[in-house]
């Protein structure tokens, strides 16, 4: 597949054309669902009435509301949604040598790798394509250059290359919350007070108004490091080569 061509032939296309596109494509492609873009996702899929599949990752430190939502979700498009957990010795061997909260005094990188990324690369490595919901706006200096569609180097899937398409790339967050809120797709009940990008509980608060929507993740860090693992090495693959 060329992918710079397809991605100049989607470059203005609807996120639910991009979605149509990417499904008639891959056989072996499946939706990431964790926020509001991915929901908005999902439920363009679903109107599609065609076959697609969808995974989560559990990552043992999530909001109970984020549980409640995530089952929500689960039964309002009736999925088959597959949840993904992290392997059980890594976080043991973690959280027994350092403890429960290590990441505020040495970083998130470790604990993210163990609970998200890893869980992550055994999913992907037997699929051809995914589909999530970045978006040029959602991190500074991280996803400004965020294509409608690209090769993902921070992982392989089950034949070595691996396609990742971004519908939501040119969508603001106030494009995201107009389709949630006109089709009535379901959301995380911490939206509601003053959450915007939701991760693990330890690692997420709400943002004040005027403040970017990753200040609310990791704030203890700078700014151009907050990313999880799960994009990032895409990120810095396109800064290298540029």
């Amino acid at each position: 597949m060329d992918i710079d061509s397809l991605n100049s032939e989607l470059a203005d296309a609807s996120p639910r054309k991009i979605i149509k596109t990417a499904l008639e494509q891959f056989d072996h492609i499946a939706i990431s669902f964790s926020g509001a873009e991915d929901v908005a996702l999902i439920a363009m899929a679903h109107s599609l009435k065609k076959p697609f599949s969808v995974f989560t990752l559990d990552t043992g430190r999530l909001h109970p509301e984020t549980y409640r939502f995530v089952e929500k979700v689960r039964q309002a498009y009736d999925l088959d949604l597959e949840i993904l957990f992290p392997d059980a010795q890594a976080v043991q061997d973690l959280v027994n040598s350092k403890g429960l909260f290590s990441f505020y005094e040495d970083g998130h990188e470790e604990c993210c790798g163990i609970r998200k990324v890893e869980p992550l690369r055994r999913k992907l490595s037997g699929l051809d394509a995914w589909i999530t919901g970045q978006r040029k706006d959602q991190s500074p200096d991280t996803r400004n250059d965020v294509p409608v569609v690209q090769q993902d180097t921070a992982f392989e899937g089950r034949n070595g290359p691996l396609v990742k398409f971004n519908p939501m790339a040119n969508w603001s967050s106030k494009d995201v919350w107009d389709y949630i809120r006109a089709m009535e797709v379901p959301y995380n009940e911490l939206h509601d007070r003053g959450f915007v990008s939701i991760g693990c509980e330890p690692c997420t608060r709400p943002i004040l108004p005027g403040q970017h929507e990753r200040e609310g993740r990791w704030w203890w860090e700078e700014a151009t490091k907050k990313e999880c693992g799960l994009h990032s090495g895409n990120m810095i693959a396109s800064s290298s080569a540029e």
